[in-house]
């Protein structure tokens, strides 16, 4: 295995990741925004309120997006695979 195959590989891992992991995190944020506004401006400054919301909405999103993710894993392992089948021939 040359170096640039394991760059290569290693690309394609930190891709999926970020590729997987966006959609959970982006609405973590957008959530967590949103509520850190609402509570800016009714002055509630209950620190356990942003929790519920946060896990309901990335709780929504895995469900949403479990066969789309589950799609990509399954076409990374799928390379990764071939890419090991052909390394030993």
């Amino acid at each position: 295995m040359t170096e640039t195959m394991v760059i290569a590989v290693l690309k394609d891992a930190i891709q999926t990741a970020l590729l997987l992991s966006g959609p959970i995190l982006l609405i973590g944020i957008l959530v967590g925004l949103f509520i850190s506004i609402l509570q800016a401006t009714t002055q509630i400054q209950e620190q356990t309120l942003t929790f519920v919301p946060k896990l309901i909405a990335v709780a929504l999103v895995g469900l949403i997006t479990a066969p789309w993710m589950i799609h990509v894993m399954n076409n990374f392992t799928n390379r990764i695979f071939e890419l090991i089948a052909n390394l030993v021939q």
